[in-house]
């Protein structure tokens, strides 16, 4: 498979922090649907970087950058995404969910 997001990780040598810039460009794939693994492997990182990066704890404001940048680069696309913020699913069932069967 070919396309221009595929990219083989770099040697453990190779590896770097990520920076403001690739925050911006890891928000910017998210926008054109590129899948997390992918990620991953172009950046070499481990998956809670792009979840700091996409609930702002690292790099904050990079979502408003990025929404900025989104829009000169692809102009006339910024209708067809959602540019709000991350938001977190909680896997725990609510406290109120067992309430809705009668105990025995």
């Amino acid at each position: 498979m070919t396309t221009a997001f595929l990219v083989e990780p770099p040697p453990a040598v190779a590896r770097r922090p990520l920076t403001e810039d690739d925050a911006v460009d890891i928000w910017i794939a998210r926008w054109m649907r590129i899948r997390p693994t992918d990620l991953q492997r172009r950046y070499a990182c481990d998956p809670r970087r792009l979840y700091e990066i996409w609930e702002e704890i690292r790099f904050p404001g990079s979502r408003t950058r990025a929404i900025a940048e989104f829009q000169r680069r692809f102009p006339g696309l910024d209708g067809r995404f959602d540019p709000g913020p991350h938001r977190r699913i909680p896997t725990a069932p609510h406290p109120n969910q067992l309430s809705l069967f009668p105990e025995v």
